[in-house]
């Protein structure tokens, strides 16, 4: 099992090393990722070359047995390189050309900029090509991150055309797909296309989801140039990757970025600078579990926290052992390496407020003891955790659809993650494990499915979602389900959830958007009579074609409509809900959907999670208290931020 830190030697003295590692080797680690944001340690000039300060480093970490993870440096490119070609700089949605600094601000349209990073990479992987004590080859940085996803550049604009181009052919045939009689914007050559800039009102829905997509592609392509250069160089290599923490929330679809890799990695910040108390537990899961999904396997936390973290703002600091405890939630959850970010807080440069094991007073403390105590304490569960996360609950998103609704939200209540994570809190909070993967992955596995606003869903899906249900299936579908059409248009002539209403046993009659995630009300009936609740964000005025109803809107100009509808399709079951229930109801659904699918749960109080891994003898549970305050469970006591590791339930 990796268990390590990040390190950047360059950031110090170069005589600081041999006490640096060291200490990292007393801390427990095997492992250590360095080189990610050092282009101009290695080619400080155009064409001069130089790794021998990386010689010395890696042969230091050889002699302590210590492996390394050695990041490619594009994202950060050298001031020589932009002052020769500014024009690989981005331009933002005002047309304003940003600015050397910081990092990833170079356009991944540019040309110039793939050549350059494509003979940095290629020297950097010829010159290690025998170095073993190299495990892993990171590409790039979060790629995407921060804003750097999109970019609205002439050179964007002549590459956006192209591709267009190459997907209509004809400019008749996108005229026809975007619509673009409405407001006489029709062209006469993919030449005159803008790029959905900053614009009075708003661009074409259309055209702003092929932007979109062309942007991912784009740092697709990116990704895979590295990646093929270092397998040409290095066939036995392990290709990596580093995502940012949170979810499904970029302009780039990260689970084909993932392909292009041996294996993913994850950066999981559970807290950052200006929040004043971490995210709650599930949404840190969620994370993890969106990490897991992206190639459906066991990956790796390339960035851990253990102090305060920001770059302007400070952040919270992690109380006693809370950030251990993010830690076991980590690993539990198909982190099978883990490195903490990092090191050493930095004492210049924009990440100063980015705390790491040890401070800038250079001393070792808690945060050391602590992060210690994690790397002994979790060792020897290693085989356990290199071992398959086995999940009977899946939650699917389609990047085109995440795109859509974000374009569109349609109220200004909605969210795309909160909605997702809405629906996955109850799953969590039953301690069910949940798979969160993309729509084209295989699902039939699961015995339930989630399906959250999956507003472009082509035939193809919709036919493979009644399959699953057929067979046996049980489906959650929510509202501003099956909407438009791959082109981002609505449908003419059928009804909403278009080529699924056979599937739901209802269909949607109006709409409108709630501003107010509790808008209205509902009230209960069939199975669910005797309830009622709160709901918002939209609602789906549901008309019952076979369905049984579960609830109403209960007010004076809508009660006849459904909210939440149920219905029989083969052997499976489906519930269209119509609205963002409340936490309360949409539990009660989540209950009764494990019931019928005969997944076991676990009780436990709130805060307090459970993960089971393994199998068998080779099994490991994890019991982990989120709470800043003692919990009894099954007769044990859990201090703050605690976790246990037993070979069985009972603690």
């Amino acid at each position: 099992m990796l268990l390590g830190v990040d390190y950047y030697p360059e950031q110090w003295e170069r005589l600081m090393a041999d006490g640096d590692l060291d200490r990292i080797k007393e801390l427990g680690c095997n492992v250590i990722r360095i080189g990610e944001f050092a282009w101009h340690r290695m080619e400080s000039k155009e064409g001069e070359y130089d790794f021998s300060f990386f010689d010395e480093i890696i042969d230091k970490a050889r002699a302590r047995e210590l492996k390394v993870i050695f990041g490619t440096p594009t994202a950060t490119p050298p001031a020589w390189l932009i002052h020769k070609h500014p024009d690989i700089l981005q331009v933002d949605d005002r047309g304003i050309n940003r600015v050397y600094g910081g990092r990833h601000t170079f356009c991944f349209s540019s040309a110039i900029y793939i050549e350059y990073c494509k003979k940095i990479v290629s020297r950097l992987a010829a010159h290690y090509k025998n170095e073993t004590n190299i495990i892993a080859w990171q590409v790039d940085n979060e790629l995407g991150h921060e804003g750097s996803d999109v970019c609205y550049c002439d050179k964007c604009k002549n590459k956006f055309s192209a591709y267009l181009a190459n997907k209509y052919k004809d400019i008749d045939n996108l005229n026809k797909a975007y619509g673009t009689v409405f407001w006489s914007h029709e062209y006469n050559s993919f030449d005159e296309i803008p790029v959905p800039a900053n614009t009075i009102t708003t661009h074409n829905p259309s055209l702003r989801l092929d932007f979109e997509r062309f942007c991912s592609e784009n740092i697709c392509e990116f990704a895979k140039v590295q990646a093929d250069i270092i397998k040409s160089i290095i066939p036995d290599a392990v290709v990596i990757h580093d995502f940012p923490g949170g979810g499904p929330d970029k302009s780039v679809d990260y689970s084909a970025v993932a392909s292009y890799f041996d294996k993913a990695a994850y950066n999981n910040y559970p807290v950052w600078g200006g929040q004043m108390q971490p995210l709650p537990p599930h949404e840190i899961a969620f994370g993890l579990d969106y990490a897991r999904g992206l190639k459906g396997e066991n990956f790796i936390i390339t960035e851990a926290i253990m102090g305060a973290q920001g770059h302007n703002i400070n952040g919270f600091l992690p109380r006693p052992n809370q950030a251990k405890m993010w830690s076991y939630q980590g690993v539990a959850r198909g982190a099978d390496g883990l490195l903490y970010f990092r090191y050493r807080e930095g004492i210049k440069g924009a990440e100063q407020f980015c705390y790491g094991i040890i401070d800038s007073d250079n001393k070792i403390g808690r945060k050391f003891k602590e992060a210690k105590s994690f790397f002994d304490e979790i060792r020897p569960y290693g085989e356990i955790l290199a071992s398959p996360f086995d999940s009977r609950v899946a939650m699917i998103y389609s990047y085109d659809s995440l795109s859509s609704m974000r374009l569109q939200p349609q109220s200004i209540s909605y969210d795309n993650q909160r909605e997702m994570k809405k629906l996955y809190k109850p799953f969590y909070d039953k301690n069910v494990p949940v798979d969160i993967i993309p729509s084209d992955r295989e699902f039939n596995k699961y015995k339930v499915l989630i399906v959250s606003s999956l507003t472009v869903c082509d035939d193809t899906l919709a036919n493979r979602l009644k399959e699953y249900v057929q067979k046996g299936g049980l489906l959650i579908m929510t509202y501003r389900t099956a909407v438009k059409d791959s082109d981002n248009n609505l449908i003419l002539g059928r009804v909403i959830p278009v080529n699924l209403d056979d599937l739901t046993g209802g269909y949607v009659s109006e709409c409108e958007s709630i501003q107010s995630e509790s808008g209205f009300d509902l009230v209960g009936e069939g199975d669910c009579k005797g309830k009622k609740g709160k709901a918002g964000v939209f609602r789906d005025m549901l008309v019952a074609n076979g369905a049984q109803v579960l609830y109403r809107y209960h007010d004076e100009f809508y009660s006849d409509y459904a909210a939440v509808i149920k219905n029989s399709y083969g052997k499976g079951k489906v519930y269209y809900l119509g609205t963002s229930l409340e936490y309360a109801l949409l539990e009660d659904i989540a209950d009764k959907v494990l019931r019928e699918a005969e997944i076991a749960t676990i009780d436990s109080p709130d805060g307090v999670e459970i993960i089971k891994r393994g199998q068998d003898k080779r099994q490991a549970v994890f019991v982990i208290n989120h709470n800043s305050f003692e919990v009894e469970y099954r007769g044990n006591i859990l201090k703050p931020f605690e976790c246990r590791v037993r070979r069985e339930l009972g603690i």
